[in-house]
């Protein structure tokens, strides 16, 4: 049985992604109370295995605090042929003021003595151990609901159960660091495309920028130890049992260093045991993931 625990705070996309499961053939509950997992899963274990074994349970703010901090310790005594998992969704808290200003929803912690920017504050809190013990951590702050569809099918729906799902992902740190990542790296020390004009308009995906950059030595060192790095440690974490990691490159602008370094990483682990995905996150058009290759 394999079991999705959806959480993240409100406004985050949760309904999205349960929709996609729902999509997928996940049986799919929202608002399910903490206390009920357990009985839940007792009652599916009894069932033939078909799709009534593919569970995804929204669990947020709306259980009671006493509840969300026993998720993990419940999650722990399921037996070993129940594959849980917690998928964590989450936007800049400016983006989450913005869409419920946009939508006129009313956020489930507000009252007349909290104000919304205090119930998101609150609302981190409640989940933070949510948060802390998740498999996969999603920002949506710069995803349309079409991009975050497209990026939860690449790295939901196709995956087997032990398949390791690796992402590499470019940005740019002008717009602000992605909140979901495992590591970040800042490579704004290299030699810029951006100041050589007659290529300033290509981006690192093609041939103009991956010359120029191709041919710098620093940027070949860098490389070099990112891939090293990863070499020694992207081994461990699978024997950990991880089932998830982004890895987040950084520039200035997001469109030439860090997707060169991107795309030359997804080449270089192309054919680790797994799945690898690449998203370059400020190129129009490539905000979702797509498998390397």
């Amino acid at each position: 049985m394999h079991l999705y625990i959806i959480s993240g705070r409100s406004g985050s996309g949760k309904s999205s992604a349960l929709n996609l499961l729902a999509d997928i053939g996940y049986y799919c509950i929202d608002n399910l109370p903490v206390n009920l997992l357990p009985a839940l899963i007792d009652e599916s274990l009894k069932k033939p295995v078909n799709e009534s074994n593919r569970i995804a349970v929204c669990i947020d703010s709306r259980n009671a605090t006493n509840q969300l901090s026993a998720i993990p310790s419940i999650l722990k005594n399921f037996p070993s042929h129940v594959v849980s998992e917690i998928l964590y969704f989450d936007a800049a808290t400016p983006t989450l003021l913005k869409r419920f200003s946009e939508t006129r929803r009313r956020h489930p912690l507000t009252s007349a003595n909290m104000a919304l920017q205090e119930a998101i504050e609150y609302e981190t809190e409640l989940l933070g151990e949510l948060n802390a013990n998740a498999a996969l951590v999603i920002d949506t702050s710069l995803l349309s609901i079409h991009e975050l569809r497209e990026l939860l099918r690449q790295r939901l729906s196709f995956k087997q159960e032990s398949e390791f799902s690796l992402l590499f992902e470019s940005f740019g740190f002008k717009h602000g660091p992605p909140i979901d990542a495992d590591f970040i790296f800042d490579v704004r020390c290299l030699p810029n495309p951006h100041w050589v004009e007659s290529i300033r308009h290509f981006n690192g995906t093609e041939q103009p920028i991956i010359d120029f950059l191709s041919k710098q030595a620093a940027v070949q060192d860098m490389l070099d130890d990112l891939c090293s790095f990863f070499e020694k440690w992207i081994p461990r974490f699978v024997a950990e049992n991880r089932s998830y990691m982004t890895i987040a490159i950084g520039c200035t602008g997001g469109k030439h260093r860090s997707v060169f370094l991107a795309e030359q990483l997804a080449k270089h682990f192309a054919n680790i045991d797994g799945k690898i995905l690449i998203r370059h996150r400020e190129m129009s058009g490539s905000q979702s993931a797509k498998p390397a290759g």
